[in-house]
């Protein structure tokens, strides 16, 4: 500094009046030329929201808690991950492709505490109880001197070529996914939180500039020096109304009033006046700003860059704005203007005061209260000239009152937690006219927590002995289990007599209502254990339970698993989004199973086990299974049906669905039994059939196996009349 060197060159040359003479005029080139008072401005706000990766790219030293995008300072190239779905009995396969990235960046040159919530692209990549919305390895480097190199760095590079960056904070990302962010790199900002508590201006000026500061305790939530020790001073002066002052020994702030020393102005000179009081001048009120606006971030809007304004009456239409890289809550923003506009108004008043030998000890900087002037005033600038003292002199502000401000409106990013995946794979029959040629089987999935998206999936068809990668889940699915199952109803009426009780994975799942028109449109159609059923209303119990009625049992011939469910069996809303359809199909009888892998799952899952028991490949039971008696015999008919055409065309019958219509007929009397192979819907009993009372099951011989039976009771011949 100017004030040192000449303070130590007057001493050599003119002993202690030397030195005292060099100090002043030191302190004032230090004033002038190094922290020019007038308007000043930091650095700009958008220098802390885009990242870069750029060789001398500034690193800002970071104090409180503020929000950053810090600069890459170390990447791999993306890495190509490849999945083959499909491909079996005669079905074309398909690739699809993944890519993830390492990749360091660097937040401090100033040690810090913790990292928390992470935006991508605008997006929360991190919450705040420290859960990531994607798969990613994470490690923070705290920034202190003997931290160690990173592994993964060290792995890549080579120990010997890897930095360990001490001194710098710095985040490594270890394979980050990078489907949601279009295969690249993301934009990320970070919540650094680099001292515990709030910190004050003072404190930050003394810590980037070596420089006590006297008054500057306005408390900062957080604050990025960003650039130059000087701009980052220059910054916090505009915004505190701090100014420079130097003692011989070295530069300190200080900022509003304070201990002074008493001067009466009785003139000396030529420019003397009788008054006794210097010459007091005032600027034109159009001179000074009429609005000024602080530029700051917010915390109340995730650390967006925020304006609070302060505007005075009168003339003028100057505009002037201070850019604060700091975090403030909005009050404290808006005190800030209108400490600052006061000041600058304030200033349109000046007083010099010329004064002998006794002023020579004061400095620019140093407080002064004058005669006959009210309040306290800074000394601006200092002259010596034909052995007189002249001071220019601007009055001291006093603090700003506390002023209520709005943040304005935030849109924040949703902070939902992911949980862990909850998967129910089952064999759905087909929703479709088209048949189905291998077990249709589907999962549903959704999270524990409501902030879960996807998951990765693995499946198996050895019992865990070999994985092989089944895609993802589709988007999130309404499910749960059964708490109180539905009674025994039949099918062909619409069940009014009894409900069913369910509780959904997570409170915050919703069903709702459906008329006649939308039932009949498909809607509310739910897997309830193997049951596959429609409901007209959904009443909510509390939390998580619901209670569903006007039932449509047994659609897409399901009929067969009417009234079989059991506490704790499976709940799904099926809608044709959230399910995702496996192209590992096991044979009926068999089973496949399941691991899911998203990004809050442990890193070994348990297995889910679904087995195929062909509701989707066997045709329905057959229909209307009645007996006619003519004389001594009697006629059994009953009404073929279909895995296709489930939509009701008059005039049209359905469509067979099979290779060919065949049936499976069991007669089972008092002590024996038979089985008939029929090629049409009727068989003729004798009399001598009809000895005994027989039980008569009917099946249809599909193409991959038997349908549920359709079962009637007679009674001995004769009996029946």
């Amino acid at each position: 500094m100017a004030t040192v060197v000449l303070t130590v060159a007057g001493g050599l040359i003119g002993g202690p009046f030397g030195a005292g003479l060099g100090g002043l005029i030191g302190n004032a080139i230090d004033h002038q030329l190094l922290f020019r008072q007038g308007p000043r401005e930091g650095a700009r706000l958008a220098d802390l929201r885009v990242q870069t990766s750029s060789y001398g790219a500034t690193i800002p030293r970071l104090f409180g808690t503020i929000r950053v995008a810090g600069c890459v300072i170390w990447a791999t190239d993306l890495i190509e991950h490849r999945a083959t779905e499909g491909g079996g009995k005669g079905q074309p396969s398909t690739t699809s492709y993944s890519y993830t990235a390492s990749f360091a960046v660097a937040l401090s040159t100033r040690p810090i505490r913790d990292v928390g919530r992470i935006w991508a692209d605008g997006q929360l990549l991190r919450g705040a109880q420290g859960d990531f919305k994607v798969r990613t390895g994470f490690r923070l480097h705290t920034g202190q001197e003997d931290q160690p190199i990173d592994p993964l760095i060290a792995a890549i590079e080579g120990a010997g070529r890897a930095p360990a960056h001490r001194g710098t904070a710095y985040v490594v990302f270890e394979d980050l996914e990078l489907a949601s962010f279009g295969n690249r790199i993301p934009q990320l900002s970070f919540e650094v939180i680099a001292d515990a508590a709030p910190v004050t201006a003072g404190a930050v000026a003394a810590a980037v500039g070596g420089i006590v500061a006297d008054g500057l305790d306005t408390p900062l939530a957080g604050f990025s020096a960003q650039e130059a020790t000087r701009t980052t001073l220059e910054a916090l002066c505009a915004a505190s109304g701090a100014w420079v002052r130097s003692d011989g020994a070295g530069v300190r702030l200080q900022a509003g009033p304070g201990a002074v020393r008493a001067m009466s102005d009785g003139g000396v000179g030529a420019n003397a006046r009788p008054a006794g009081r210097g010459v007091r001048a005032i600027a034109a009120a159009d001179g000074a700003p009429r609005r000024l606006s602080i530029g700051y971030y917010d915390p109340a809007r995730d650390y967006q860059a925020g304006v609070q304004q302060a505007s005075r009456p009168g003339t003028g239409t100057r505009e002037t704005r201070i850019d604060l890289p700091a975090v403030l809550d909005a009050s404290a923003a808006k005190a800030m203007a209108a400490g600052a506009l006061a000041r600058t108004d304030l200033a349109r008043e000046r007083r010099t005061l010329t004064l002998g030998w006794e002023a020579l000890t004061l400095a620019p900087g140093d407080r002064i209260t004058i005669d006959g002037a009210s309040g306290q005033w800074r000394v601006d600038r200092w002259s010596l000239e034909n052995m007189v003292v002249k001071l220019d002199c601007v009055p001291i502000a006093e603090a700003p009152i506390a002023l209520a401000a709005s943040a304005g409106r935030a849109v924040s990013a949703p902070d939902l937690r992911r949980g862990t995946t909850i998967l129910l794979p089952f064999e759905l029959p087909p929703l479709d006219e088209v048949p189905s040629t291998a077990p249709n089987m589907v999962v549903a999935a959704t999270g524990s927590e409501p902030g879960w998206r996807r998951a990765a999936l693995l499946a198996s068809l050895d019992g865990g002995a070999s994985w092989m990668p089944a895609g993802e889940t589709a988007f999130p699915a309404t499910l749960g289990i059964v708490r109180v199952p539905p009674l025994p109803a039949r099918a062909a009426l619409i069940d009014r007599r009894y409900h069913a009780e369910i509780e959904l994975a997570r409170p915050d799942m919703l069903l709702a209502n459906a008329d006649m028109a939308a039932l009949d449109a498909g809607a509310n159609l739910a897997m309830l254990g193997d049951e596959l059923l429609q409901f007209g209303r959904a009443e909510h119990l509390g939390e998580a339970r619901w209670r569903l009625s006007q039932l449509w049992r047994g659609r897409r011939g399901t009929e067969a698993a009417i009234g079989t469910q059991q506490p704790g069996d499976r709940f799904v809303l099926v809608t044709r989004d959230t399910l995702k359809a496996l192209d590992s199909r096991p044979a009926i009888g068999e089973s496949v199973a399941l691991l899911a892998q998203g990004a809050a799952d442990p890193v070994d899952p348990a297995s889910v086990l679904a087995i195929a028991n062909g509701i989707s490949l066997l045709p329905p039971a057959p229909a209307q299974l009645r007996a006619i008696r003519a004389g001594d015999e009697t006629q059994l008919l009953w009404v073929r049906r279909s895995r296709s055409g489930w939509v009701w065309r008059d005039g049209v019958d359905v469509p067979l669905g099979e290779e060919s219509e065949r049936y499976q007929v069991e007669i089972r009397g008092i002590g024996a039994s038979r089985t008939v192979t029929l090629e049409t819907a009727g068989l003729l009993l004798s009399a001598a059939d009809r000895a005994t009372p027989l039980t008569l099951s009917v099946r249809q011989i599909g193409t991959h196996g038997l349908s549920p039976p359709a079962v009637l009771a007679l009674p001995r011949l004769g009996d029946d009349r």
